[in-house]
């Protein structure tokens, strides 16, 4: 059965984003290229991305813009997978998001990640935003969370973790920029 895999940055005093969304915070530490490398090939160990509707327009418009029009962009890598993979958006409002391989899901939550678990495939990869990510860990989705810990602390902001989850390390890395990623799995 394929893993559902969260992939979230995430400051040292527990926010994924702003107030209102803002992410300017996670570039403040810098490129890392070790850090850029872990990314891609968590990228490449699935086919499958799912995103929550408020984040999609933003999302499928920086990578599809950067594969069509920076190609000598640093990210380009990682881009291209983007691009390229199956995304499937889960939307209560929406019945039609225009972009490159782009599904919209409007059943329930829970049903609609169970019977993608069971497809044949790589794994299922998720990025946020905040509020669907709290709907997957809400319904125990959530299979491997791979946390970047940003040196950055925000002071208030957007959480993905409402109530006690407990999670069990099972790795950790830290990169030259002072991010770390931990994986964690459901304890």
């Amino acid at each position: 059965m394929r893993k559902l895999k969260l992939q979230m940055q995430m400051t040292i005093d527990g926010f994924v984003a702003g107030p209102n969304g803002e992410q300017d915070w996670v570039w403040l530490a810098g490129p890392d290229e070790v850090g850029f490398q872990k990314i891609i090939e968590l990228a490449e160990s699935s086919d499958t991305i799912l995103l929550g509707r408020k984040m999609t327009r933003e999302f499928i418009d920086h990578w599809e813009d950067m594969v069509d029009h920076q190609p000598d962009h640093p990210a380009q890598p990682l881009a291209q997978l983007i691009v390229n993979m199956r995304k499937i958006t889960f939307s209560h409002t929406e019945t039609d998001i225009t972009g490159r391989n782009l599904e919209v899901e409007n059943g329930d939550l829970a049903t609609a990640i169970k019977a993608l678990k069971k497809e044949p495939g790589k794994d299922i990869l998720v990025y946020g935003g905040a509020g669907f990510v709290t709907s997957l860990i809400d319904h125990d989705l959530v299979d491997e969370y791979f946390i970047i810990s940003n040196p950055v602390a925000i002071g208030s902001g957007l959480t993905i973790f409402k109530e006690r989850k407990v999670l069990k390390l099972e790795s950790s890395l830290p990169f030259k920029n002072g991010k770390v990623l931990n994986k964690y799995l459901p304890a």
